[in-house]
């Protein structure tokens, strides 16, 4: 019996030193957290997308807090799922002001529908443009252009995407956050992240294909062939071309579509514009009658017969 009273009392013993070791060294070495950064995560949607350039939003917490504190501001820091709005409130709680930034959408760079780019081979293989891109140029031909097996379907967590059946493209609808993944996902980098717009209007060329024009247009009746025209009409120094391909940088662009006006293969793309009014067409000109040439010879016997009635009639009186 006191040997087994012994062993508790050993093992009790051993239990509690044990314990007191444990939290002494809990206390020396334990990192200090900044409630700041449970008050920042609550705040964020917890989409853990990684658009912000964060693995998840608890690492854009940290990031948001410690920059607050070194820096006093979060340049170079947005929450692209929570937006404006979201920032806003972080800001609030790290008694910082932020600045509105335009919100951003997706946008899928390539027109090469059923139609414009006609089939001319099958793909047989796994269902992945990852896959795909690595084995062949594409059914149209066009090495530049979308797949269309929907690997950007497949990265968005927003439900923000899906693929037209009639054009065998992907479409991007307003629940897009502009998070990043579709971009990431796209192995023809066809898909960009460019600036809503004001009343969501916006411009851009909705092709990547750096091919010559003649061999481009082969492949694609809508793809851009460098001609420069856009270039030459755009007042604002918006549009550059490189390597046959325009571009149009939203950040200069406002908007007047004199650009989308001069495409000679339509591959600028104006998105939520109301429809073009149709020119009126010119009244045609008023033909002008010409004179009738007067015949002075006519003109001079009748005045020479009045006057002879005139002498007759004198004679008479």
């Amino acid at each position: 019996m006191n040997i087994i009273l012994i062993a508790i009392l050993a093992l009790g013993g051993i239990g509690v030193v044990s314990a007191i070791i444990l939290y002494f060294v809990a206390s020396k070495f334990k990192v200090y957290e900044d409630p700041k950064i449970d008050e920042v995560e609550e705040i964020l949607p917890s989409a853990n997308c990684g658009g912000c350039g964060f693995p998840g939003c608890r690492a854009f917490a940290e990031a948001t807090v410690k920059k607050a504190k070194e820096e006093k501001n979060l340049d170079g820091l947005f929450c692209p799922v929570g937006g404006n709005d979201v920032m806003q409130k972080v800001g609030e709680t790290l008694d910082l002001e932020i600045e509105a930034k335009d919100p951003m959408i997706a946008v899928i760079r390539c027109n090469g529908s059923h139609a414009n780019s006609p089939g001319k081979v099958q793909y047989e293989g796994v269902s992945s443009c990852s896959f795909a891109h690595a084995l062949y140029t594409g059914e149209g031909g066009c090495q530049f252009g979308c797949l269309g097996l929907g690997d950007c379907v497949d990265a968005c967590e927003f439900d923000a995407i899906h693929m037209s059946d009639e054009t065998g493209l992907p479409v991007v609808n307003n629940k897009c956050t502009a998070c990043g993944a579709c971009v990431e996902a796209c192995p023809r980098d066809i898909i960009e992240l460019r600036k809503k717009g004001p009343k969501e209007k916006r411009i851009f060329v909705s092709c990547v294909n750096k091919e010559k024009g003649a061999v481009a247009i082969k492949n694609c009746s809508v793809a851009c062939i460098g001609c420069g025209k856009c270039e030459k009409v755009c007042n604002f120094d918006a549009i550059t071309i490189t390597s046959f391909l325009s571009y149009i940088d939203f950040e200069k662009c406002v908007l007047c579509r004199k650009c989308v006006e001069v495409c000679p293969t339509n591959s600028i793309w104006e998105v939520n514009f109301k429809p073009r009014k149709p020119k009126a067409e010119k009244a045609p000109k008023k033909e002008v009658a010409e004179a009738k040439p007067i015949d002075l010879s006519k003109g001079k016997a009748a005045v020479n017969s009045k006057d002879d009635n005139n002498d007759s009639g004198a004679d008479r009186k």
